[in-house]
C-alpha cells in the first residue's frame, strides 16, 4: 500500500522538479490527483526530437483537466485542494495568488494543508519573478562553479542538482516533513522550495572543506572533482571508460595491485605533487585492456572500481538485476522506486495518465458524489474514465 498510503496530493502541471517530486509521493503510496491544463502547452518543458514524448516523472497519477484563467475552473480547484493533504505547484512567485488559488486561500478552508511550492530562485528576493533553468540555479548557487575540467568552463551536470536533487527530492522531504508536523497535531503551512537553496545543500560538505581550508576553487584540483587521479573515469582500450575511487589506503593498495603496478616506484597517494605521474600511469595502464576485461580483472575486489555504464546499459547490470532496480512500465523501463521500506513497500502504479484519465474515478475515492461531480464539470473540470 506504501508508508504514505491515504495521502491526498493536489498537483498542478508543470515541468521538471514539481513532478519529480509528486513521482516520489506516488512511489510511496500517495494518491496524486494531477490538474492537467486541457491540451498541453507548446512550451512545456524541451521539444522531443523523435515526436514522441514518455513521461516517466508523471507515473502513478491520475488526471483531471481545467483551464484555470476561468474563474469557474478556479472555483472547482478549490474543491479539489479542500480535499487534499498536500498541494504541489510550480509557478513563477505570485501566480497562484493571481489566480485566487494561493496559499492563504486555500489554508483559510483547509488548514491542515501542506503547501509546496517549487521555484529555481524562491518566493522571495529580487531574482523570484525572473525566469531560469536547472543550469542557473546551480551557477548562482556556488555548486556549479566546482564541475569541470581544469582550464574548461563548468560541465552542465544534466540537470540532476538543481531539479531533481536540490528541486524536487528537496520539495518532498518537505512535504513528508510538514506533513509530519501536522499529524503531530501542528498546523498546516508553505513549503518553500526552491532550487538555489537546494543545490546548495547539496554543496555543505564542500563549504565545509574550503572552511577548513581543505577545498581549493579551482576546478579539479581537489580529491573529489576529478584533481586526484584515483578518484576519475579512464578510457580503455575499446573507447569505454572505468570509474575509480579508492580514497582510502587500504583500497588504493588493492587497486595498484589489480592494476599491476606494485612493483613500481609510484609517488605516494596524497602527494599532489605526484599526481600527474599517477595519472600517467593509470592512463596508459587502462588503454591496455577493454572495459569487460577490467571488469573481471576489478570482480570481487575492494579497488573501489566500476564500469561507467550508460543508461541503457545500467538496468542489465547484475547488481540491479538481483535488486530489482529498474522495472518495465509499459515498455518503458525506468528505475524502480527508492529508498525501500521493507515493511510498506513502494510500487509504481501505472505510467503517466492522459490528460483527465482516471479522473472519474479519482473524484470518486476522494468522497465525490454524482451531484458534486457534475457541479465540478458544470465549473469547467474534465476528466474521463478508468479505461
Amino acid at each position: 500500500m506504501g508508508v504514505l498510503n491515504g495521502i491526498r496530493v493536489v498537483e498542478f502541471e508543470a515541468i521538471g522538479p514539481g513532478p519529480f517530486g509528486a513521482m516520489l509521493l506516488a512511489d510511496m503510496g500517495a494518491d496524486v490527483l494531477r490538474i492537467d491544463r486541457p491540451q498541453a502547452p507548446e512550451d512545456l518543458g524541451p521539444k522531443a526530437t523523435s515526436g514522441k514524448r514518455v513521461d516517466v516523472t508523471g507515473r502513478g497519477r491520475r488526471s483531471v483537466t481545467l483551464d484555470l484563467k476561468q474563474p469557474d475552473a478556479q472555483r472547482a480547484a478549490l474543491e479539489l485542494m479542500a480535499r487534499a493533504d498536500v498541494v504541489i505547484e510550480g509557478f513563477r512567485p505570485g501566480t497562484m495568488e493571481r489566480l485566487g488559488l494561493g496559499p492563504d486561500v486555500a489554508l483559510a478552508s483547509n488548514p491542515k494543508l501542506v503547501y509546496g511550492r517549487m521555484t529555481g530562485w524562491g518566493q522571495t528576493g529580487p531574482l523570484a519573478d525572473r525566469a531560469g533553468h536547472d543550469l542557473n540555479y546551480i551557477a548562482l548557487s556556488g555548486v556549479l562553479s566546482g564541475i569541470g575540467r581544469a582550464g574548461e568552463p563548468p560541465v552542465p551536470p544534466l540537470n540532476l542538482v538543481g531539479d531533481y536533487g536540490g528541486g524536487g527530492m528537496l520539495l518532498a522531504l518537505g512535504v513528508v516533513a510538514a506533513l509530519l508536523n501536522v499529524q503531530r497535531g501542528g498546523k498546516g503551512q508553505v513549503v518553500d522550495a526552491a532550487m538555489t537553496e537546494g543545490a546548495a545543500q547539496l554543496g555543505a560538505v564542500v563549504w565545509g572543506l574550503l572552511a577548513s581550508g581543505n577545498w581549493r576553487e579551482a576546478r579539479q584540483s581537489n580529491v573529489l572533482d576529478g584533481g586526484a587521479p584515483w578518484y576519475d573515469s579512464y578510457r580503455t582500450r575499446d573507447g569505454k571508460y572505468m570509474a575509480i575511487g579508492p580514497v582510502e589506503g587500504r583500497f588504493y593498495a588493492e587497486l595498484i595491485d589489480k592494476l599491476g603496478l606494485s612493483g613500481q616506484a609510484l609517488p605516494e597517494q596524497y602527494d599532489r605533487s605526484g599526481w600527474p605521474t599517477l595519472r600517467r600511469h593509470f592512463e596508459t595502464t587502462f588503454l591496455t585492456r577493454t572495459r569487460d576485461e577490467w571488469c573481471e580483472v576489478f570482480e570481487g575486489s575492494d579497488a573501489c572500481c566500476a564500469p561507467v555504464l550508460s543508461f541503457s546499459e545500467a538496468p542489465e547490470h547484475p547488481q540491479h538485476r538481483a535488486r530489482g532496480s529498474f522495472v518495465s512500465i509499459d515498455g518503458v523501463v525506468q528505475p524502480a522506486p527508492a529508498p525501500r521500506f521493507l515493511g510498506t513497500p513502494s510500487e509504481v502504479r501505472g505510467p503517466a495518465p492522459r490528460r483527465g484519465q482516471h479522473g472519474a474515478a479519482a473524484l470518486r475515492d476522494w468522497g465525490f458524489d454524482a451531484t458534486a461531480m457534475s457541479r465540478l464539470q458544470a465549473l469547467g473540470l474534465g476528466y474521463l474514465g478508468d479505461a
